[in-house]
């Protein structure tokens, strides 16, 4: 993740007043760093990843960065098998940045989830410029494409593509 992705998940987080956000890819924990040091004191994250062994990675990181044990919640599974148990309309931010073929599955999840005025963002959605290349494209970018066009023509979210990074995808729910 890129410092610029990172600030702007920050600043996202702190501007919604985020107390409860879902991030599905827990990675190492990089961005989760950033969304709990830009959300509330009380605020906990709420984080998803198929490997246990990141999620390890992650909570070493929040506790060296001097957070609490309870501001995050480790959830080790598929996302679109533990998604499904979480809250309707509990989370302030659900942020995006998992498996690319199940970005559209996770789209309908993510709004699910979501409070009315929530934000919801998807990390990597220039795929390192190709999804601006017209040359034929592996399945993940023709996904990552057909997110955009759904999130875009969509009645429910106010999109906005950020040019940080690789490209960070966000939409406030109406």
């Amino acid at each position: 993740m890129s410092p610029g992705t990172g600030d702007t998940l920050r600043l996202l987080a702190s501007t919604a007043g985020a107390r409860a956000v879902a991030e599905i890819g827990t990675g190492t924990g990089v961005s989760g760093l950033y969304l709990l040091h830009g959300m509330r004191p009380d605020g906990v994250l709420t984080t998803v990843d198929i490997e246990p062994e990141r999620q390890q990675f992650a909570r070493q990181a929040f506790r060296s960065a001097g957070f609490a044990a309870n501001r995050a919640r480790f959830i080790p599974g598929h996302a679109l098998d533990v998604l499904p148990r979480l809250a309707d309309g509990g989370y302030d931010l659900v942020f995006f940045d998992g498996d690319r073929l199940e970005c559209l599955e996770c789209l309908a999840e993510s709004l699910r989830l979501l409070r009315p005025g929530g934000l919801l963002c998807f990390a990597g959605m220039f795929a390192g410029g190709r999804t601006v290349d017209s040359a034929a494209q592996p399945t993940e970018v023709r996904r990552i494409r057909e997110l955009l066009r759904t999130v875009r023509e969509s009645r429910e979210l106010v999109p906005a593509l950020l040019p940080v990074g690789d490209g960070l995808l966000c939409a406030t729910r109406v």
